[in-house]
């Protein structure tokens, strides 16, 4: 069988999806109370966000989403904490753009109902979504199409229940909260994983799983995640050099903590305290 030689591919995404970002709060700020035309979802990657829409406020973490609406103001709450990360897109429906259009036809028309605020099953799935619209975006090949197709795809992973009994949810939430807590009363130390394991009374790996499965990110993640911030605030607040900042912050080779700096940031030491030493900004 030949398939036909074009397809309509408009027909089967009733999305229209514009651009997308990775939010990277470099200190404070609050994000500016707007209205836009477009829906906008946020999925937050790292941190604590705060935001609120008309009359509703909403507080998310570290794996949750939140949907904002075209045609009504919004805006931050409270400051955007240092270290906030979020991926965000903005999109049309179609039925929006097309009022004369017979949705009724259409065999996937938009019946997806996605919840204002969630909690995402899978949050590494949403976030290669999102790292592969950023990635062809970034590089010029991300044609209509595909972006339509991979923000549907990013909202039936939004639309996806987040279930699980509450009884497990409680346990695996205080035994996260316990890793969590010695990490950010040991991460001077030269801790590993194993360490926060063995220190909590649990297995690497299934300890790595319940964390992940609370605060979407590893343990090695958070571990680096607490020392970044706590070495972005000794750059602002101090007078100490990079390689006193990386001993403070349980790094024994300023190298390697260059590299990893870099990587969360995007931009070295040495710079961030240069550009951001007087004035806290964030990049969207």
């Amino acid at each position: 069988m030949e398939l036909p030689d074009v397809l309509n591919l408009r027909t089967y995404c009733p999305i229209k999806a514009h651009n997308a970002g990775l939010f990277i709060s470099r200190g404070p700020v609050m994000h500016p109370t707007r209205v836009i035309t477009s829906h906008e979802l946020i999925f937050v990657k790292q941190g604590e966000l705060d935001m609120w829409e008309n009359d509703t406020t909403f507080h998310l973490e570290a794996g949750q989403t939140l949907h904002l609406w075209p045609g009504r103001q919004h805006g931050s709450s409270k400051p955007m904490p240092l270290g906030l990360r979020f991926y965000w897109i903005h999109f049309q429906l179609e039925y929006e753009l097309n009022a004369e259009a017979n949705w009724s036809s259409e065999p996937f028309a938009p019946t997806v109902k996605v919840p204002q605020v969630n909690r995402i099953a899978q949050p590494e799935r949403l976030e290669r979504l999102f790292r592969t619209f950023l990635d062809d975006q970034e590089t010029g090949l991300l044609n209509p199409y595909s972006a339509n197709l991979l923000t549907m795809l990013m909202l039936i992973e939004v639309a996806q229940p987040y279930e699980q009994e509450q009884t497990a949810t409680d346990d695996l939430n205080v035994v996260a909260t316990w890793a969590n807590t010695f990490i950010r009363i040991n991460y001077d130390r030269p801790i590993t994983t194993a360490r926060v394991a063995q220190a909590i009374g649990y297995n690497p790996d299934y300890l790595g799983r319940i964390y992940r499965k609370v605060y979407g990110c590893t343990l090695t993640e958070a571990i680096h995640n607490k020392r970044i911030s706590k070495a972005c605030e000794y750059l602002l607040d101090s007078n100490l050099t990079i390689e006193q900042i990386a001993q403070k912050c349980g790094y024994s080779d300023p190298d390697y903590f260059r590299r990893i700096f870099r990587r969360h940031m995007q931009i070295s030491p040495g710079d961030y305290r240069t550009e951001f030493s007087h004035l806290h900004v964030n990049t969207h």
